[in-house]
């Protein structure tokens, strides 16, 4: 599977780097892209991450199975500002493929209306920004549809072992889950 993970300054560290690691760690790819111009971006703890690629050299979005957007401070101080985040979760939505957000990324997406009929959960205060839905404030991560959301840094791995649980099945993201906690089959 081939995921694009979307990177603007002040994102949450953990909720990108764990779901980066989960999903190389089983095989996947992982293209992380930024919107900032510029390939080294700042997390929010001040730590400089440089992104295999910026956005605009994306050549063909079609080639990648789901968007992934880490939240922190940038998924909603930067990205609703930068046109081309609203453009791919359009464009993703549209083309029927899977859009994963964190913590308060989540409302990029649910500010749509794309999670009406749908159960998600967001980052306490974010719930708000959402149109609809039903909105599952005690649950870490929930998968309905082609919509994977979390609630915050906390559940990162359970995250990232959701995206991957969704395109490998129940048994290989167990083998994954066993495999990230040091644990023999």
């Amino acid at each position: 599977m081939k995921y694009l993970m979307l990177f603007a300054d002040n994102f949450e560290d953990v909720e990108a780097i764990a779901t980066l690691d989960v999903l190389k760690r089983g095989g996947d790819i992982v293209t992380s892209a930024s919107i900032m111009g510029r390939l080294n971006v700042k997390t929010k703890c001040g730590n400089i991450l440089t992104v295999d690629t910026l956005i605009e050299d994306v050549v063909d979005i079609n080639d990648y199975d789901a968007l992934i957007i880490p939240g922190g401070p940038g998924s909603f101080k930067i990205m609703p500002n930068v046109p081309i985040v609203e453009e791919l979760i359009h464009n993703f939505i549209k083309k029927d493929k899977v859009v994963a957000s964190i913590c308060a990324a989540p409302h990029l997406i649910g500010k749509f209306g794309y999670f009406k009929d749908k159960k998600y959960t967001v980052h306490p205060g974010f719930e708000d920004k959402i149109l609809g839905g039903t909105y599952l404030r005690d649950k870490g991560v929930v998968v309905d549809g082609k919509f994977i959301t979390a609630k915050s840094m906390y559940y990162s791995i359970e995250f990232g072992l959701a995206i991957y649980g969704y395109f490998h099945g129940d048994i290989e993201k167990e083998a994954l889950r066993k495999a990230c906690m040091g644990e023999k089959e």
